[in-house]
């Protein structure tokens, strides 16, 4: 994983003005210590090359004196020596294998304090005292699982316990400052630095973060701290410790699903060490944001308990799109228990709203996107919205039995309600001459096909896990078993319009402002209610079979029992019914040669229910899941002391089985589907000063049997991509600026595979692929506060970013960002 690197400005004291500045900084320290308890009194103080009060085990003060430290990058260990030397304070590392990480050194006027917690940012290791003049190191979180072993501590998601380069599976890791230091504002945006992702267009009966790994959808396999975040809504990321990408499939741990691979989202959890942050933005493109974000220990509530706020305001037009707006707002406060304990205690929620005016893009003609300028929107400035509300509650617990032996329960409702009216831009076929490939592009008009859900999804789910270290002879097993049981319902009802009566407009000068019609008072096309019940059960069990060689097996059993009750105008309720009972099984081999490398063999399989996204009809009520299995083969490196990573994989995934759809009462499973490929990833600092992020994916993808669609064999599956490469490299310059870029490419994509002909061409609708570059510029004004600008789609490249066999949405124009970052 990359590692965080700070840079702090020494403090300078002038002596003009100099009993104007003792009365401030008197002033200012009292009100730290008021709003932000003792560390932020340890920073204040810090700045006046002062003593300053300490808050030792008991919660008592004392006396620590700040001093200048000058301690280089390198590892804990010959950090921490130079640490203690200075410090006079007493470390102790509770296991020797930490000394091996990456720590960024630190470089300043601070307390012991205040400067421990700088040279261990990064590294995933806390501290608390023992006494006046001791701390003892600490694995950090409740959200991660951290290994300690011979190479090293290194965070691993969730059910998986082996370190990240011992884990025989394509991960990738974006960290919080690159988010930060991109700007980056929606999930979307924080997955473009993951190479074998594109973002697909919303459906019609879904909108909200749509996305497909490694050639499959996964729309439905975006899981928040382990657990599936259902939603149909565009997820901020201003909550977010870090976005893992784990590609290939992984039902054995995530149940169904998982085709491409799971995309976790980790939340930002309480810690032991007070913080406050926050942001202010302001953009080319209206933009306006603000987040923040406040840890405060409370030792007055029992040892290790801590409480953390996440806010965030946001409201932005999208650069190059006339009228398309998006406006939310997002709480997630959280408090901990038991931190640095045996036994640990997170209660969470999670508040995200959203009034946005949608954009559904510009419409296909023929086999491609319509010549048009980026700017034209299709839809009603007064008669299309969308609005979503998340509500999210999770209770999480851990305890250690021993050294051998976790137990853990993960328990979660949520509430997900949409409300949503867009225009779906389709061309006019009336307006077509006898030749349509010669009408003039001033005569073609639009019809404004309407979407109209007003949905509601609820989500209940507990998870109980064990996870349990021994031996069998001379083989050491970790073996992680679980219990995970759960209730989701889907409740969206659809209006009926009249499209006869809903304005048309022209493909070159499209009227925004025509007044909304059309809606047939009291009428809707479904009323739908759909409620599944699931359970499972999973072992999986990592054996050192020799001092270079693991095996892994896993198994999980998942029954899922789907009801839907859907009401149609002018008929009686249709009631359908399917379970479904599935294995999922997962092996894997991995050699290590030396302790900084691995390589390994893994394969999986996963599935997919008809009622996958809790929609069931009748065609597919009869339709059993869709099975795929993938072989992968890769290798992991961890170069110059841990810190840089290369990673490398060849997979290949078939799906067996493809739905196929007959007609609008039939789904067969007949058809089946391929994509082979190669991933290559780097992450880390090349130099103490040069940090990389950069992923490269080809993706040979293609139908490879069909029943109904056979002239599709051979075809490109859709929204796949056969070479996506990204890069984000940041530099810290001298004189304190720091400097970054970036570089994404999306090859061409074509919008459908079981039938992808345009009638009248008799071509595949597809758009053609597109560079985008992105630079970032930032300069601490002061130790606390940090001044970025951002630049975006450098070359203001016309693109088209999300695609849909019926609509195209293309990509932002050139914009810019300058935002302040405070921190304490």
């Amino acid at each position: 994983m990359s590692q965080t690197r700070i840079k702090v400005r020494k403090s300078k004291n002038k002596k003009d003005n100099h009993r104007g500045a003792r009365y401030w900084m008197a002033v200012g320290t009292v009100a730290a210590y008021a709003t932000f308890s003792g560390d932020a009194v340890f920073k204040v103080y810090a700045q006046q090359d002062r003593p300053a009060p300490a808050v030792n085990a008991s919660g008592q003060t004392q006396g620590l004196t700040v001093r200048r430290y000058d301690i280089p990058p390198g590892t804990l260990d010959s950090v921490l020596a130079a640490f203690q030397k200075t410090a006079q304070l007493s470390v102790t590392v509770p296991q020797e294998s930490m000394r091996g990480i990456w720590s960024p050194g630190v470089a300043g006027l601070y307390t012991p304090q205040a400067a421990l917690q700088k040279l261990l940012t990064g590294t995933g290791i806390g501290y608390h005292l023992t006494g006046p003049d001791k701390v003892i190191l600490e694995i950090q979180g409740m959200a991660t699982m951290v290994d300690v072993t011979e190479t090293g501590v290194e965070i691993s998601l969730p059910k998986f316990t082996q370190p990240l380069i011992d884990t025989p599976q394509s991960i990738d890791i974006v960290p919080q400052h690159v988010m930060q230091d991109q700007g980056a504002t929606t999930l979307r945006d924080t997955l473009r630095n993951v190479a074998g992702i594109s973002v697909a267009a919303g459906e019609g009966g879904a909108q909200g973060d749509n996305l497909t790994v490694r050639g499959f959808t996964a729309r439905n396999d975006i899981f928040l701290d382990g657990m599936r975040d259902f939603g149909s809504y565009y997820r901020d990321p201003f909550e977010l410790q870090e976005v893992a990408v784990l590609q290939g499939p992984s039902s054995v741990t995530f149940g169904r699903g998982s085709t491409g691979g799971v995309i976790n989202q980790e939340s930002k959890a309480p810690q032991a060490v007070a913080l406050f942050a926050g942001t202010a933005e302001l953009g080319t493109n209206q933009t306006k944001r603000i987040t923040a974000d406040l840890d405060r220990p409370l030792p007055s509530l029992g040892s290790g308990t801590a409480f953390r706020l996440n806010l965030m305001g946001h409201d932005s037009k999208f650069a190059g799109r006339d009228v398309a707006e998006s406006r939310r707002y997002g709480i997630a406060p959280s408090l901990a228990f038991g931190l640095g304990t045996p036994t640990r205690f997170i209660l969470s929620y999670l508040r995200e709203g959203s009034d946005d005016a949608p954009d559904y893009g510009i419409p296909w003609l023929f086999n491609g996107p319509a010549p048009v300028e980026r700017r034209n929107y299709y839809g009603f400035k007064h008669g299309n919205y969308l609005k979503t509300n998340v509500d999210m509650g999770t209770v999480k617990f851990e305890h250690d039995v021993n050294s051998h032996i976790t137990l853990r329960n993960q328990a979660r409702y949520a509430h997900y309600h949409r409300d949503v009216r867009i225009t779906e831009a389709q061309i006019d076929a009336t307006t077509l001459d006898i030749d349509p490939l010669t009408t003039p592009l001033g005569q073609i008009g639009v019809i404004r096909n309407q979407i109209t859900v007003d949905s509601k999804e609820t989500f209940l789910q507990d998870q109980a896990d064990v996870i349990m270290k021994f031996n069998t002879g001379s083989l050491r097993h970790t073996v992680v078993a679980g219990a995970e049981g759960g209730r989701e319902t889907s409740s969206p009802y659809r209006q009926r319009f009249d499209l006869t009566t809903v304005p048309r407009t022209n493909l070159l000068h499209p009227d925004t402002s025509q007044p909304f019609a059309g809606i047939v008072p009291g009428t809707g096309i479904t009323d739908t209610h759909v409620i599944a019940i699931s359970a499972s059960a999973y072992a999986i069990d990592t054996v050192n079979l020799l001092p270079k060689l693991d095996l892994t097996a896993g198994v999980r059993v998942d029954w899922f029992d789907a009801t839907a009750d859907q009401s149609l105008p002018m008929t009686p309720d249709s009631p359908f019914k399917r379970v479904d009972v599935m294995p999922s099984w997962r092996g894997a081999l991995v050699f290590k040669p030396v302790a900084g490398g691995s390589i390994y063999f893994d394969y999986g399989t996963s599935f997919n229910p008809s009622a996958e996204t809790l929609a069931l009809t009748v065609a597919t009520q009869n339709a059993p899941p869709e099975e795929s299995r993938t072989f992968e083969v890769g290798t992991k490196w961890d170069l110059f002391a841990r810190k840089l990573s290369l990673r490398a994989a060849a997979f290949r995934t078939d799906k067996t089985n493809a739905r196929e759809t007959v007609n609008a009462t039939t789904v067969v499973l007949s058809g089946s589907q391929r994509v082979s490929g190669v991933q290559i990833q780097a992450n880390g600092y090349i130099t103490s000063r040069w940090e990389i992020l950069a992923s490269y994916a080809y993706l040979d993808s293609k139908v490879t049997g069909s029943q109904v669609f056979p002239q599709s064999v051979g075809a490109q599956l859709a929204n796949v991509p056969r070479n996506t490469f990204s890069t984000w490299s940041t530099f810290d310059l001298p004189w304190r600026l720091s400097v970054g870029g970036g570089a994404d490419f999306v090859d061409s994509r074509t919008a459908s595979s079981t039938t992808p002909l345009d009638p009248v061409t008799g071509l595949v609708k597809q758009v053609p692929g597109y560079w985008v570059f992105n630079a970032m510029a930032k300069y601490p004004l002061s130790e606390h506060i940090e001044l970025r600008a951002n630049v975006y789609n450098l070359a203001d490249e016309y693109y088209y970013d999300q695609i849909h066999p019926a609509h195209i949405v293309p990509g932002a124009a050139r914009s810019a960002l300058l935002g302040v970052t405070l921190k304490f």
